[in-house]
């Protein structure tokens, strides 16, 4: 992309493509980038109109379908949207076992919940809320997890049987990835599965960290400020920023999974061990103000306040 582009400078960025489209009408990459830059500027219809165009040079161009489907996502058009979402990228091809979206009865059968090598650890903990929808229509429901989530996933409703990703996988009779089940379920605006909590701490686990977190006389809240930059994404901020904070009257808590070496020297305490410690540090606060991450998500499972 331009480097107007990674610069935010949107507008600059879109006379680019459109120069260089003026130049040759078929530059497909052009016209992607294009409507990148419109859906950044919240210029949505011009944005489809660019993807379209994209498409009618070439069909099966994955970039613009896939750009498509966030576009239309944001807009609330479930119907298209998730069914374009079958164009992101997938590196999970080596399953015989037939692949399952919905359409056809799954009582008494096995089905595999898979992992996706683009799937994290917040769309996890978002997209599980499923897994207990499909268990009512399966006989067995093996759900496929990233480690740090093992724990953390044993409690969801359902019974489902929780296998690490890279551990041998028990026999299934279907699969489904877990980034389909929106689509498996037809899911529109009005039927997102919402009810809250759907993940919990252990009992003892909680316990034991409100001893460690000690005496609760001020409101506890706590703070993550950074996460991984994926796909070009930016999403921390420094822990310095986040310093005149700290003059409120109240207890403040990390609950930053992966400290930076640089914000190492200001904190104090335990390191968390995986996300079940996490939701159980959580589930002693009052409030959790947070970057996208994963532990805004872990908030909103457990049904406690973030910002």
């Amino acid at each position: 992309m331009a480097p107007c582009y990674e610069l935010k400078r949107f507008e600059e960025a879109l006379a680019s493509y459109d120069r260089a489209l003026t130049l040759r009408r078929d530059y497909l990459e052009a016209l992607v980038n294009r409507g990148i830059a419109l859906h950044h500027l919240k210029r949505f219809d011009e944005a489809l109109a660019s993807y379209d165009r994209a498409l009618t040079l070439r069909p099966n161009f994955a970039k613009a379908h896939f750009n498509e489907t966030i576009c239309r996502l944001l807009l609330g058009d479930f119907d298209r949207g998730w069914e374009k979402f079958k164009w992101r990228p997938k590196a999970r091809q080596n399953f015989r076992q037939p692949v399952w979206l919905g359409s056809n009865d799954i009582t008494g059968k096995a089905i595999l919940l898979h992992t996706e090598l683009w799937l994290g650890l917040g769309d996890m903990i978002q997209f599980c809320r499923y897994v207990p929808l499909v268990a009512e229509r399966a006989g067995c429901v093996i759900l496929e997890v990233q480690p740090p989530l093992r724990e953390l996933m044993s409690t969801l409703p359902g019974g489902a049987q929780i296998v690490p990703q890279g551990e041998p996988l028990p026999d299934f009779d279907l699969r489904c990835a877990v980034y389909s089940l929106p689509l498996a379920f037809r899911t529109r605006l009005e039927t997102i599965p919402s009810a809250t909590p759907y993940l919990r701490a252990s009992s003892q686990a909680v316990i034991n960290w409100n001893a460690r977190l000690g005496r609760r006389g001020r409101p506890r809240i706590g703070l993550a400020w950074s996460s991984h930059t994926m796909y070009g994404m930016e999403k921390s901020i420094s822990l310095s920023f986040l310093l005149p904070l700290f003059d409120v009257d109240a207890t403040f808590v990390s609950v930053q999974q992966e400290v930076r070496e640089s914000d190492a020297a200001v904190l104090t305490g335990d390191e968390l061990r995986d996300f079940s410690d996490t939701a159980a540090i959580i589930s002693n606060l009052d409030l959790v103000i947070s970057v996208d991450t994963s532990i805004v998500h872990l908030a909103g499972a457990l049904a406690k306040p973030v910002w």
